[in-house]
């Protein structure tokens, strides 16, 4: 039998979203919505509409009826590596900032011990499903393609670091790039950004964070974000567009596993 709580209008999700509404110039568009309403949504998280799984727990397409459209629900995983933390940064940072270059955040649900995203979904996938092991006959992507995506997700990143006060992405991967039908990049996952320096300050000081292989070294070794952090996990992503090989691939000959040292 499903499980289900019909009460999306808990005190929890309450003071959560009044906690939202307090951040300055919060375009709060985001809907709460209940499980049971996600569940109906994806015949209870039936594997047929299972889109992929990572750190953070699962993503399953759906049908929302009350806003009629297609969704992507993000559930996380309650033992995962993205907590109560990265939940709620994300829900921060996408009522902060709406750009055409970054994934909507349509809603979320905190229905008991249950923590989704829901966002507009994206019918290509990410990035990296269409540059690396394509299935055999799979034609790879033509360099107009490539070089639009490159340039949509730069806008978003420009976007992010010009806002007020600046926003720092911290995992630029292949795999946070999402594609519409049209091959329009949108950038996805925010549970990890971070606010950037303010008053005159140059770096903003934090706990190393990020994917390996994306991480700009000079932030791995003193744990000072600056924006340009984002710009080197651009360049890497970039030589991965150019190259079609992942930044680290230990199937590869041992001179040719890091992507950064055999192109240097």
């Amino acid at each position: 039998m499903m499980e289900h709580n019909r009460k999306p209008g808990s005190i929890k999700q309450r003071l959560i979203t009044e906690e939202i509404r307090k951040v300055n110039n919060a375009k709060v568009s985001a809907q709460v919505f209940s499980y049971w309403e996600l569940a109906t949504a994806t015949n209870n998280f039936d594997e047929e509409f299972f889109l992929g799984e990572g750190g953070f727990g699962t993503v399953y397409k759906g049908f929302v009826a009350k806003i009629q459209r297609h969704v992507a629900i993000k559930q996380l995983d309650r033992n995962g590596l993205q907590g109560n933390r990265e939940f709620f940064s994300e829900i921060l940072m996408l009522s902060l900032v709406q750009d055409p270059n970054l994934v909507e955040l349509l809603g979320y649900c905190i229905d008991g011990d249950h923590r989704m995203l829901i966002y507009e979904y994206m019918p290509r996938g990410s990035l990296e499903n269409h540059l690396f092991e394509l299935p055999r006959g799979t034609m790879p992507l033509d360099w107009n393609i490539r070089i639009k995506i490159a340039i949509g997700a730069a806008r978003g990143l420009e976007f992010l670091h010009d806002a007020d006060p600046p926003i720092i992405y911290r995992d630029f991967k292949a795999s946070n790039i999402l594609l519409d039908e049209h091959f329009n990049p949108k950038l996805s996952d925010f549970g990890l950004a971070k606010l950037g320096p303010t008053g005159g300050k140059d770096h903003v000081s934090t706990r190393v964070m990020g994917t390996y292989g994306y991480c700009a070294p000079e932030y791995q070794r003193t744990g000072k974000l600056t924006a340009k952090s984002d710009v080197y996990s651009f360049g890497v992503v970039l030589l991965e567009i150019i190259s079609g090989r992942r930044v680290i691939d230990d199937s590869r000959p041992s001179e040719e596993q890091n992507l950064i040292y055999w192109v240097s």
